[in-house]
């Protein structure tokens, strides 16, 4: 019987030793994608490629300017964009808030272009099944901090498209702004994937897909 799901492995932020110094492939056997939210170094990504010898779809943490110079081996970065993955549609959407330059960061007006100019693909294309992003939403799981305020587009997207699951990091647990790894808001899971998650992914039917993309 043909398998209904898909596995993915989403990292962020930190690096678990789980995944690299303690790496065991056997433990990662039945991963199918590979997500990542950003603020990781290039040469870890591309470490897991090439063990897991699994796609992987990146957007850039607001510390990630190395990847300009020496992105990673065998690794797409989706920023601004929707690809497709055996039939699940992901979105991606890099950086974080504004906070002097020193990074990959934008001010909400920004943000705001970099999703406006999606509107067309979802329009024709239909909604994304998972959203990609380093920063959180507005509301959700950020913090006081200029650096970790989400943004205020994420969530007017939720509440606009209701994507199936929305990923971000940025926030570190460590940090003591939110201890939650996963909010629903409405019918999307906002899931915090700092140091990693793993979950899977239904695939829906396209007249159902189809349905989903006419949300207001």
């Amino acid at each position: 019987m043909e398998n209904n799901k898909i596995k993915i492995l989403a990292i962020g932020d930190e690096i678990n030793p789980y995944l690299y110094d303690y790496f065991d492939k056997s433990n990662f056997s039945d991963i199918d994608l590979i997500l990542s939210g950003g603020d990781l170094r290039p040469r870890f990504l591309s470490f897991l490629v090439s063990m897991l010898n699994k796609r992987l779809f990146y957007v850039r943490g607001n510390h990630d300017i190395i990847y300009t110079k020496r992105p990673p081996l065998g690794c797409e970065n989706i920023d601004g964009k929707i690809v497709e993955y055996q039939g699940i549609k992901i979105m991606g959407l890099e950086g974080s808030m504004w906070y002097g330059g020193r990074g990959v960061e934008y001010t909400q007006g920004q943000m705001n272009w970099k999703v406006f100019k999606l509107r067309p693909r979802i329009f024709f294309k239909g909604v994304p099944d998972i959203v990609l992003t380093h920063a959180p939403p507005q509301g959700v799981h950020d913090g006081k901090d200029v650096c970790h305020q989400g943004f205020k587009v994420f969530r007017q997207f939720i509440s606009r498209y209701q994507p199936r699951f929305f990923l971000h990091g940025h926030i570190h647990f460590r940090y003591g702004y939110s201890r939650e790894r996963e909010t629903l808001i409405e019918k999307t899971r906002v899931i915090n994937i700092n140091g990693y998650y793993i979950f899977e992914v239904e695939k829906l039917p396209e007249k159902t897909k189809f349905l989903t993309s006419q949300r207001s």
